[in-house]
């Protein structure tokens, strides 16, 4: 079986995707927790203990050539986390980075956040930038998935926003800014992970707001709770 190590199995995203990992049955999936937070993985999946701040924690607890899908991050995103986005995201990534090179990763799955302008997000953004940057420079084929808010169980409150996208789409010159700065479900994100997870590159991939909607579609995938 190919094992699956995650960072950030607790969170939104990470417990929904070991979920649907387990239902397909190919894989050993591995998540790195805190002892203390160990019991929030969901069954099934193995707790690997250590600070995902610190790649000499666990980077030898990681099986070798296993895929590594790094979702660890501030939660909540928002512009006055500019520092917080730093000291976790920023430095999270790069410990990721080190710990997958020692563990030959076979494919290196980053969620990253869509890089098309944005100047309320730009902080967040060029973090996430610099943290595909660094995994692409470990030399591991890797996949960067990059949605922009998320919708799902308690993140609904974007839906309020859709006037505005639809108002977007109606003029060329903002079309493009709804497009890639588009709402997408939380299924339509762990569809697209999954996909991720079965299809290893050759070269750097990646996954944008068009792509996740597009592989998500089969039906609007909102199921994941």
């Amino acid at each position: 079986m190919t094992t699956i190590f995650i960072t950030g199995g607790t969170g939104y995203i990470g417990k929904r995707l070991i979920r649907a990992l387990l239902k397909e049955g190919d894989y050993e999936v591995k998540a790195l927790v805190r002892k203390q937070s160990a019991h929030k993985l969901p069954a099934g999946c193995e707790a690997i203990t250590g600070n995902a701040l610190d790649a000499t924690s666990y980077r030898d607890k990681i099986p070798d050539r296993a895929i590594f899908v790094h979702l660890v991050g501030v939660a909540h995103p928002s512009p006055r986390k500019k520092q917080e986005f730093r000291e976790i995201d920023g430095v999270s990534v790069r410990e990721a980075a080190i710990a997958a090179i020692q563990a030959h990763a076979r494919h290196f799955i980053y969620v990253s956040v869509s890089q098309y302008p944005s100047p309320i997000m730009k902080d967040y953004q060029a973090v996430r930038c610099m943290g595909e940057k660094l995994v692409k420079g470990t030399g591991i084929p890797c996949s960067f998935v990059r949605p922009w808010y998320v919708l799902g169980p308690g993140h609904w409150w974007p839906i309020l926003l859709l006037p505005f996208y639809w108002l977007a789409w109606l003029f060329p010159p903002s079309r493009e800014i709804a497009r890639q700065q588009g709402l997408v479900t939380i299924g339509q994100m762990i569809a697209t992970l999954v996909y991720a997870v079965r299809n290893a590159p050759v070269a750097p991939t990646v996954y944008t707001v068009p792509d996740i909607r597009q592989i998500g579609t089969a039906p609007l995938a909102l199921q994941p709770a």
